[in-house]
């Protein structure tokens, strides 16, 4: 029995991976079953950084027959498998997924820009496959009836945030962007009323601060908007009004930001589609405003 963590019998994603290879096999095509072998065969470290171009190459078939091989085995696509083989990966050593990233580019600059590109791709399809309509219209629909809407984002999603907020302002929404942490942070957290909406951005994870504001923000009643992954969208669903979905990086090839980033300037986008009279005012007085400080 392998121990660490890249060791197939150890990667519960990988074990069902092959049960199902196996409960497909007799209806699948010559092409499929190459497909079959060339994921089963791949250790869930390797599997992580693979495209599907490459396990086309791999299995001697195409990218398109990968894609439909996984998706007769009842995946999404190549990034939802990803997903689940990335779990026991997530409180693995930085050092070594640093050096696992590394090693997948080959160091060739055209390698590096097709793996960043292909990761990037993948996660947006993920998320877009994986997203709930009716959780996205209710986000919309609180940020449209908040008196203000308050962002918190901590790590590299605190830039998540402050751009969201930047974009919601422009529109005309009185919004702000927590931008303390600790002892300091009870200070912005007083400011939250029950008609606000905070929009608690935690991808992986969720540290102390982040708890607390949720703490707050249910306290008084104001509603609660988590982009997160499953994992932690599931674990806090009855402590929140809405939970979006939105898909982590374990390679760190991409920023754990992308899918955050895309999913803020939809949220940002349907505010702004949804009261249109608004939207322009708000256009008006910033470029005004621009004007009057010399900017043409």
């Amino acid at each position: 029995m392998t121990d660490d963590v890249t060791g197939v019998p150890r990667n519960p994603a990988i074990v069902e991976l092959r049960a199902r290879i196996r409960d497909h096999w007799d209806e699948f095509t010559p092409a499929a079953r190459s497909v079959c072998r060339s994921l089963s065969e791949s250790t869930p470290e390797r599997l992580l950084y693979l495209s599907a171009q490459e396990l086309g190459v791999a299995s001697k078939t195409s990218n398109a027959t990968v894609i439909r091989t996984l998706q007769a085995l009842g995946y999404a696509g190549l990034a939802e498998l990803k997903d689940l083989v990335a779990a026991p990966f997530k409180t693995g050593l930085r050092e070594e997924r640093l050096r696992s990233r590394i090693e997948s580019t080959g160091g060739d600059p055209k390698h590096v820009w097709d793996k960043v590109i292909t990761e990037s791709l993948e996660r947006i399809e993920f998320l877009n496959a994986h997203m709930s309509m009716d959780s996205f219209k209710e986000a919309v629909r609180l940020m449209l009836e908040a008196r203000e809407i308050t962002t918190y984002g901590f790590g590299a999603n605190y830039v998540a945030a402050e751009h969201l907020t930047l974009k919601l302002r422009r529109l005309g929404r009185r919004s702000r962007c927590i931008q303390t942490a600790g002892f300091r942070l009870a200070d912005d957290l007083m400011s939250i009323e029950r008609e606000d909406v905070v929009i608690v951005i935690a991808p992986g994870r969720l540290i102390i601060d982040a708890e607390v504001v949720i703490d707050r923000a249910r306290s008084v009643g104001a509603g609660i908007i988590l982009l997160s992954e499953q994992a932690v969208a599931e674990r806090l669903a009855g402590d929140v009004t809405v939970a979006i979905h939105v898909p982590n990086t374990v390679t760190g090839i991409t920023a754990e930001v992308l899918t955050i980033i895309v999913t803020t300037d939809a949220l940002a986008q349907a505010v702004a589609a949804a009261d249109t009279e608004h939207t322009l005012e708000s256009a008006h007085t910033l470029e005004t405003l621009r004007q009057q400080l010399g900017f043409e």
